[in-house]
């Protein structure tokens, strides 16, 4: 226990720590610099490299001078490395006895071989530049190579998301490769102010992470304080999105996450619209926003495009889904031990005569039936798609007709699951938190009644409001509360009004920023 508090006062002082004096104790070792010869180059590069079966390094001469190509298997364009590097370079003239400086200046000034071209002192460059699909020019004689963009691995090509369905607006989603995705942002945003920072985490994978923001837009303070935590994520490897989400999480412990997750660009650009920052990492389609709130669970790219009495109805009925999934199996256990006398009295009848017949206590069959669901949901989320409706025959079968006809279950339970399990798919960005509160209201119906659902509920209430994201209330406009945000929480005015009033993030009520704006 003890070793423990000391494990976790040192990550908070760290975290407190401002982040200059941090860079100032954690030197970086020196790296190691190119060598003048190409042999000794090619050699160290082999060395560190392991010898791996994908690294290629094609030595050949140019106009005299010794020159080495470097390069990872499948990771470039071989096609587009003949026509724009090979051969001009094989069909090179240079004066006799040209110095290696001379191929160089002709390779960075007068050779059109290609736009994304970058300067390379360090072995560390060599291997970063070539494992993002680079090709690195080393010749004898210099400490300094050259790297030429010629990707061309292999991706999923663009298509519509499959976690954000929505009837209108754009099919396109996010793809695993980042620079193809802040294509799709720019493409959407014209503005000079949209900015893309790009850097990297992960002592071993050195992932491309991007921040998106608009100059113009964005909290000075905020973006400090998301640069900040970046900083100090010590991953090794980062492979999703998802392993950043800890680190820009703020606030109390909670089950409910402030930040946002986003698989489409017109989602993320109507975001960074108000102020947010958009965090993007490479392999991963999915794009983190901060800061979030919890009203945005709630919303989605089709609430813009319907007419404004349409889309208030579809909001409020998503808040009735939010309480009925998390409340009516709890609401039926703690009526039916506790307060029987709520029921119609000939709902009365059939819920006492379903219940006589079953074996188990209510709570346990509660309990146990929706286990059983969430081992069927995920059976059906994990097996392949040509056998998942295998998981949703069997589940009919044993929970809707055979675990009833032969008094496991009664016949009302089995009503409850179903709609509970149906209002669940309304708001699918908070199913996490949702399946959690519904078996502790289970538990607390079954035990105290509707005394302990009173109670558990406003201590979800109170977390709720204690919550923040970035110095932002969670539960924002809604409390502390705004007449003017209200505008788009729990219905919707029409574009006209709202076009009025551009929100910023960090204008909300209880905002720990205030009005300030631009980089």
């Amino acid at each position: 226990m003890i070793a423990w508090l000391k494990h976790r006062f040192s990550y908070m002082m760290n975290s407190n720590m401002p982040l200059n004096r941090k860079q100032k104790e954690q030197k970086p070792a020196n790296p190691e610099l190119l060598y003048p010869s190409l042999l000794d180059n090619n050699i160290t590069i082999r060395q560190k490299f392991s010898n791996s079966s994908d690294l290629l390094i094609n030595e050949f001469v140019v106009a005299g001078h010794r020159v080495s190509l470097v390069m990872c298997e499948a990771m470039i364009n071989t096609q587009t490395m003949t026509e724009i590097l090979l051969e001009p370079m094989m069909s090179l003239q240079l004066p006799p006895e040209s110095p290696p400086e001379a191929l160089l200046d002709w390779i960075r000034n007068d050779a059109v071989l290609s736009s994304d071209q970058s300067e390379i002192r360090t072995f560390d460059e060599v291997f970063q530049f070539i494992m993002s699909g680079f090709v690195v020019v080393l010749i004898d004689g210099l400490q300094i190579g050259t790297s030429l963009g010629m990707q061309g691995f292999a991706y999923r090509s663009v298509s519509e998301p499959s976690t954000e369905v929505n009837e209108r607006g754009s099919r396109e989603g996010f793809v695993e490769p980042i620079r193809i995705n802040l294509s799709m942002i720019r493409r959407r945003i014209k503005s000079p102010t949209m900015k893309f920072e790009l850097s990297q985490i992960g002592t071993k994978s050195k992932t491309d992470i991007c921040l998106v923001y608009l100059t113009d837009m964005v909290s000075k303070r905020l973006l400090e304080q998301v640069r900040h935590r970046l900083a100090q994520v010590k991953l090794d490897v980062l492979l999703e999105s998802g392993y950043l989400q800890p680190y820009l999480e703020t606030g109390p412990v909670s089950i409910f996450s402030s930040v946002g997750v986003t698989e489409r660009p017109d989602t993320l650009c109507g975001k960074i619209r108000e102020g947010r920052i958009a965090v993007l990492v490479d392999g991963t389609p999915f794009a983190l926003i901060v800061p979030y709130l919890f009203s945005e669970n709630f919303q989605s790219l089709d609430d813009y495009c319907h007419r404004p009495y349409f889309t208030s109805f579809i909001r409020i009925l998503k808040y009735l889904s939010f309480f009925f999934t998390i409340l009516l199996p709890g609401l039926y256990v703690a009526v039916a031990n506790f307060h029987p006398e709520m029921f119609p009295r000939a709902l009365l009848f059939n819920v006492a005569a379903a219940e006589q017949s079953t074996p188990l206590p209510l709570v346990f069959e509660a309990l146990i039936i929706f286990l059983i669901y969430e081992i069927m949901r995920e059976a059906g989320l994990r097996l392949p798609r040509p056998v998942g409706h295998a998981v949703s025959i069997v589940g009919a079968l044993v929970i809707g007709d055979a675990a009833v006809t032969a008094g496991l279950i009664g016949a009302p339970m089995v009503m409850v699951v179903a709609l509970t399990a149906i209002s669940s798919f309304v708001v699918p960005s908070i199913y996490e938190p949702v399946t959690l509160l519904r078996f502790t209201f289970i538990l607390v119906g079954g035990t105290m009644g509707l005394y302990g659902i009173a109670l558990v509920l406003c201590v979800v209430g109170i977390n709720l409001c204690t919550l923040t994201s970035f110095g932002i209330p969670y539960t924002a406009p809604i409390t502390p509360f705004n007449m003017r945000d209200m505008r788009d929480v729990f219905i919707r005015t029409s574009w006209r009004s709202m076009s009025d009033y551009t929100p910023k993030i960090q204008d909300m009520p209880g905002s720990a920023y205030g009005d300030e704006s631009g980089e």
